[in-house]
């Protein structure tokens, strides 16, 4: 398969070189982790680094079984290391090593060493790594291809025929797969993800509840959920299940980047709630395997999309709450700048279009409001400052 140019994550990458900080790649299952190590390894290899000064184990590959303990993999590295030499350390896939934190904090003593981590769930960031290792890592957190890098490949589809074929999946290898292939790939990586990432780690004793609490927030995108909600929506449908249970769960479908969360966010008074919350999937294809076709669904499918891309934009996202209204998308940037997103499939009808409109309206600072939409009547408006764009055109550029 060709190499898809992932160019603002290589930067990533590039703008932390040589850097006295872990580096560290998290993202899910098969989104392009060890294909971007692989091209920046290559771009080193262009800079004039050697091989031998290039250390790299993907911990999946049976071959590596042997360093999957601290002590193993430690002596490893330090075998094929000189004090006179600078070394990149690629460790793709890390939390399989036993207690690997311990080799990580280890290793990270020789000023000689570059090294760079992958994940494939948050787990291994939310113990002793991040104790151990704070202020002393970045992380870059991963997605499937957006559909911007979509486009790259599929130069001859037109920007709405590329769009229904994003929609099929936006993992790097799927997107070159039939439909039948699309279809057997995606059950390998929802399986995987599952069974390695949610089930071992938990201890999952009946997985068919696991399944259909996955199924149920893939088919409720977009929509206000707690946990006494999803509860009581198992339990009617013959579940036997506790709201710790239930928490527990959606914590570890979470940290497996099955699905991302978006908190409410009261506006005016710049306060987090801490009950109901959206999700949205990491992949609408998986999710259209997993949930099935919902044909009102055109509206959360796209908001899904943008939700998405602020997160590859590097905002925190929020539901904005102001009064009683909501706005899809409150996104923080890192200099506490702010973007105010509405999202709706059509607006041509005037009351869809005033709805939407409505928070938006009561939001009185400067910061800039978008609607994003698929018209293609008058697609570019603009509404007393409240700017209506194409939304195609917004994630194309």
């Amino acid at each position: 398969m060709k190499q898809i140019n992932r160019p603002q994550y290589l930067q990533f990458l590039t703008s932390w070189k040589d850097e006295d900080v872990i580096k560290v790649v998290s993202g899910v299952r098969r989104c392009g982790k060890s294909t971007l190590f692989e091209m920046f390894k290559q771009q080193l290899r262009n800079e004039g680094v050697k091989e031998d000064q290039i250390i790299s184990i993907n911990f999946e590959d049976i071959n590596f079984d042997n360093l999957l303990t601290p002590t193993a993999l430690n002596n490893y590295i330090k075998e094929r290391i000189q004090e006179k030499n600078n070394y990149y350390v690629f460790l793709d896939e890390i939390q399989n090593v036993t207690a690997f934190e311990r080799v990580v904090n280890s290793l990270q003593l020789n000023k000689n060493l570059d090294i760079y981590l992958t994940g494939s769930n948050a787990y291994f960031l939310s113990g002793e790594l991040a104790t151990l290792l704070t202020g002393r890592y970045v992380e870059l957190k991963m997605l499937p291809l957006s559909f911007k890098e979509y486009l790259t490949v599929n130069k001859n589809e037109n920007q709405l025929e590329a769009y229904n074929n994003y929609l099929k999946s936006s993992f790097p290898y799927a997107i070159t797969l039939d439909e039948l292939k699309k279809r057997q790939y995606l059950e390998g990586i929802y399986s995987t993800v599952v069974l390695k990432d949610i089930v071992k780690r938990l201890g999952v004793a009946d997985v068919s509840v696991l399944e259909q609490l996955i199924r149920y927030m893939y088919a409720e995108i977009g929509n206000l959920h707690s946990i006494n909600k999803i509860t009581n929506t198992l339990n009617s449908s013959g579940s036997k299940i506790t709201n710790k249970t239930v928490a527990n769960y959606v914590s570890g479908i979470e940290d497996s980047m099955l699905v991302y969360r978006a908190d409410r966010y009261n506006v005016k008074g710049r306060k987090v709630f801490s009950s109901n919350s959206k999700y949205y999937a990491v992949d609408i294809g998986l999710r259209r395997l997993i949930a099935g076709d919902r044909t009102e669904d055109y509206g959360h499918i796209l908001e899904n999309i943008i939700y998405l891309e602020l997160l590859r934009r590097g905002y925190q996202v929020f539901v904005g709450v102001v009064d009683n209204l909501e706005v899809d998308f409150l996104a923080i940037g890192s200099g506490e700048e702010r973007l105010y997103i509405q999202v709706a499939y059509s607006t041509e009808q005037e009351e869809t279009l005033k709805r939407e409109l409505r928070p938006l309206e009561l939001i009185k600072d400067n910061y800039p409001k978008l609607l994003l939409t698929m018209d293609t009547v008058l697609p570019e408006q603009n509404f007393g400052g409240i700017q209506k764009t194409n939304a195609l055109n917004w994630l194309a550029n």
